[in-house]
């Protein structure tokens, strides 16, 4: 049953991201993923969001091997990307959108986003013309709902709804952790999309796992009258505000996606003192010294040095944060045994232009070799 109040193709306010699918050593879990394809749809929802550099491009494939090709298409709702690193101009727009629609096996999405719109890359949007050439595709129905996933700053944000008011959506990493934050700025950025009308579609709800185990301080804030578990008060956090249309998960197994389903499916909104005390844990987390990373994997594909940028940063945050020294080995004995170390990096800065958390990579990957490298071996 349809309850969106956006939009009338969205079910719910729960949705599949299908970023971080479940693997096996040969790639992506196709048998595990049409169960959880299977469950979600089953339990009223329908919502799938994918892009091209998810699972490097496995994603769409598995999109039609698992969803597009075994349910009629009003069954479901599919949201795919158009990504800087794939294309160069404005000709280059549509050939890549035609791969996108046959790989995924449909002829139109439901959503098309310009994706990770950035200071770094918004120019070159704009003077490829990406938004004219997808408004293009709207108007001849390859595109129901054209709308842009942004991680920056309000004041561009502003900008951006000023300069394409045809925008329909914005998509925005929303959690509280960075409700406050001065840099994803998740409160600021809401605001200003409330200001412009705009509904907002939710990613990182849960910060790419971040907000399941967390420090001690942090989860004794959270223990007090405890009314649901960490996962559920981040994404009841997320659906709670009036102008969020949808909350995206990437679950990896089945048992995730159960957990969510069970408080997601019969949403009940965040009462006061929850509210509260969930925003009290934000508070505590900006006072903590941590790498914010959220695991996109988008710096790890352009590497020329091969270092697991993003294991490497939760290593060290298992460090800092958990004082688990269990990370050195890991560091060690797993993550650099046949991957480049953070003392490899030769400062090209392509990581640092595809990170949605402007995170200065270069300079983190310096601390996190001070804090494994230097340190000698226990070995007798």
């Amino acid at each position: 049953m349809n309850n969106n109040k956006f939009f009338k193709e969205v079910n719910g306010n729960f949705a599949f991201g299908c970023m971080r699918l479940p693997l096996t050593k040969d790639g992506i879990d196709y048998e595990m993923f049409t169960k959880m394809v299977d469950y979600f749809i089953d339990h009223g929802l329908n919502y799938f969001d994918t892009a091209r550099g998810y699972h490097s491009g496995q994603s769409e494939i598995a999109i039609k091997k698992c969803l597009t090709s075994r349910y009629p298409r009003d069954r479901y709702t599919l949201t795919d990307k158009l990504t800087e690193n794939y294309f160069t101009d404005e000709k280059s727009i549509v050939p890549f959108f035609e791969s996108q629609l046959e790989a995924c096996g449909v002829e139109y999405f439901d959503f098309y986003l310009l994706h990770a719109i950035s200071r770094t890359n918004y120019q070159h949007f704009a003077s490829s013309n990406a938004f004219k050439v997808c408004l293009e595709l709207k108007r001849q129905g390859k595109i129901k709902h054209l709308g842009i996933s942004f991680h920056d700053k309000a004041d561009l944000l502003e900008e951006i709804l000023n300069t394409y008011p045809e925008i329909e959506v914005v998509q925005l990493q929303f959690n509280y952790a960075d409700y406050y934050s001065d840099n994803v700025q998740s409160k600021l950025n809401y605001e200003t999309c409330v200001k412009h009308n705009k509904p907002v579609f939710v990613m990182e709800p849960i910060k790419g796992g971040g907000l399941i185990k967390v420090p001690d301080n942090i989860q004794k804030i959270l223990d007090e009258n405890r009314t649901c578990s960490n996962a559920a008060y981040a994404l009841r956090f997320a659906a709670s505000f009036p102008n969020i249309a949808v909350v995206l998960s990437g679950m990896s197994n089945l048992d995730m996606m159960i957990e969510n389903l069970s408080f997601m499916s019969d949403f009940k909104p965040l009462s006061e003192e929850e509210m509260e005390k969930v925003l009290k844990a934000g508070n505590a987390f900006r006072n903590i010294k941590s790498i914010p990373c959220t695991t996109c994997r988008y710096c790890v594909a352009g590497c020329p040095k091969n270092i697991l940028i993003p294991n490497l940063f939760q290593c060290y945050n298992t460090r800092k944060v958990f004082n688990d020294w269990n990370a050195s080995f890991y560091y060690k004995s797993v993550l650099t045994l046949n991957n480049g170390k953070a003392s490899d990096c030769i400062k090209c800065g392509k990581c640092e232009r595809v990170c949605p958390q402007h995170l200065q990579i270069r300079e983190l990957l310096k601390e996190v070799a001070a804090t494994f490298e230097n340190e000698e071996d226990d070995e007798d």
